[in-house]
Parts: structure tokens; C-alpha cells; sequence
């Protein structure tokens, strides 16, 4: 196929350059840019404007669904890839909502990788197996993991998944404002909402749902 132009974000140096190795082994590909930050992933893709960006969710800081949001904005023809070391209904619903439209997990084979990024720099949509499994369970309005959501009855939406994100990582109101470019009211609303929704009254279990529902690293 023709030349495609791919930026590589990861806050680990051994997989970028793992990736780097896998993608430019074939014919006309080429790592045009590394990121170890979101927001240097969002640097970097409005400066060289990559046919796709594969992003790892876990980024410290700016993860990898607020940095899809923003070059979505920066280097609209850009495809993003979601890389993760998991795979869960909450997840694939937030790769779709920041407008990605590939996802691969971290154990993924490279065949996979190579068949996302080809599919993406051709205008097509990418999901592996089991990302494809938990979308259509998704459709048909069914719980993937019966209980895992501890009978919560409303999903957290993109926004509220970041708020949740950071707060447990002990992030205050004002430093959540700052991070995410809001007012501190609106970010402790979304606190609020988020702690309704959730039906919890403490940071702790607020960690605790969190990590069982792999928002967290644990």
C-alpha cells in the first residue's frame, strides 16, 4: 500500500520502540513522530499530521481518549488507534466516544496491529475480537460482566470516566479544573454526579470501583 506517516504514543520507552520496529517493517511505513505524553502526542500530531496515531489509553497526565479528542481538533484526517493493556464495555465505549476508530490491546498478536493500522489508514474501522464481541453485547443492551458495575444503572460518560480517573489519583476540584480546562464549580458538579451515579461517599471507594472496573492501573 502507499506510504503511511504513523505517530506512536506510550509513556514506556520499550513499547514505542517495540512498536516502531513492528510498523516499520513493512514496505512504506514510517514512525513520523514519538510521543511519551498525551499532550506531546497532541504536539506532535499538529505538527506532522500522521495518517494514524496509535495512542495508549494510560498516559499520565492528558490520557490517551483527552489527547484523541484533541487531535481529533489539531489534524482532522488523522485515524486513532486505542492501544490498552485491557478491554472492557466501559472502555470501548469511551474509545468510540473520543472519536477513535481502531482498538488493540497491549496482547494483542502484531498481526493484529499491522491489520489496524492498514484498516485505519484506508478509512476503516478496526476492533479486535474481543473488542467487536463487547460492542455488539453493548447493542443488545446486555452486561458483559454480570455485577461488575455493582449495579450502578447509569454509565459514566467520557467526561465523568476522566473525573473518576483523576480524583483517584488524589487530584483536588481546582487541580481537575486546571487539568482539564474548566471551572472549578463545574468540577466538583462532575464530582458530585459522578459519586450519585456510583452510589459512593469516599475517594477510597471511589478507588475501589475504579480499579474493579479496570479505569485504573492497579
Amino acid at each position: 500500500m502507499a506510504s503511511v506517516k504513523i505517530l506512536v504514543a506510550d509513556d514506556h520507552d520499550l513499547m514505542r520502540r517495540g512498536l516502531r520496529t513492528v510498523l516499520e517493517a513493512q514496505p512504506g511505513w514510517q514512525v513520523c513522530a514519538e510521543a511519551h505524553s498525551g499532550k506531546e502526542a497532541v504536539e506532535k500530531a499538529e505538527e506532522t499530521q500522521p495518517d494514524v496515531a496509535i495512542l495508549d489509553i494510560s498516559m499520565p497526565g492528558l490520557d490517551g481518549l483527552q489527547a484523541a479528542r484533541q487531535i481529533r481538533e489539531a489534524s482532522s484526517k488523522t485515524e486513532i488507534l486505542a492501544l490498552s493493556m485491557h478491554c472492557s464495555d466501559q472502555l470501548i465505549r469511551d474509545v468510540i466516544e473520543a472519536g477513535m476508530r481502531g482498538y488493540v490491546t497491549k496482547s494483542d498478536s502484531d498481526r493484529d496491529l499491522i491489520g489496524a493500522v492498514k484498516a485505519l489508514a484506508n478509512h476503516r474501522p478496526f476492533f479486535t475480537s474481543q473488542a467487536t464481541q463487547l460492542m455488539l453485547t453493548l447493542n443488545t443492551g446486555h452486561s458483559v460482566r454480570a455485577g461488575q458495575a455493582d449495579g450502578v444503572k447509569e454509565r459514566l460518560t467520557a467526561r465523568e470516566r476522566e473525573i473518576v480517573c483523576l480524583i483517584s489519583e488524589g487530584k483536588s476540584s481546582r487541580e481537575v479544573a486546571e487539568m482539564l480546562g474548566i471551572s472549578v464549580k463545574t468540577a466538583e458538579t462532575h464530582r458530585a454526579n459522578v459519586m450519585r451515579k456510583l452510589q459512593v461517599h469516599t475517594v477510597s471507594e471511589l478507588v475501589r470501583y475504579a480499579l474493579r472496573n479496570r479505569l485504573l492501573e492497579a
